[in-house]
């Protein structure tokens, strides 16, 4: 039976042929900024969605984000939440109230309905928002609240 009586220890072929599916990893990022998980365009979730690394949501999310890290909102995504980020860069819809920690940046075509907190923000021409902000800088409150 010559056909069953290969040997275990043969080199593979040494063809240079890419492979025709990528391994899940391959897909995985681990540089720094790069995104470690996305809801696509199409997709739809209802929750509460707590992460670290880079989010991006193309598609619709409904209930809360939390994170320490990065959540971007794609252009055409429509987010109705509390969101509670480090960063927060916005170029879909958001409706609900933004918290950062370093920066919450509105892009064009983004949308904001809510009440923005962080230390720093940018509003790209073409972006609109409607709400309240509050900017809270680097150090905290004097102890005891402002007194005049």
């Amino acid at each position: 039976m010559a056909l069953l009586g290969g040997k275990k220890d043969e080199a593979p072929s040494t063809t240079t042929s890419k492979p025709l599916f990528k391994r899940e990893e391959d897909f995985v990022s681990t540089r720094p900024g790069d995104i470690h998980t996305l809801l696509g365009k199409g997709s739809e979730f209802t929750g509460k969605l707590t992460f670290e690394g880079q989010v991006r949501i193309d598609g619709k999310f409904n209930g809360e984000i939390s994170t320490k890290d990065t959540i971007v909102i794609g252009d055409g995504a429509r987010v109705e939440a509390t969101i509670t980020a480090g960063t927060v860069i916005i170029h879909g819809t958001v409706v609900g109230n933004v918290t950062a920690a370093q920066i919450i940046e509105l892009k064009q075509p983004g949308r904001v309905k809510g009440d923005l907190t962080t230390p720093a923000l940018t509003i790209e021409r073409g972006a609109s928002y409607d709400g309240t902000c509050k900017m809270e800088g680097g150090r905290p409150p004097a102890p005891g609240g402002d007194k005049k």
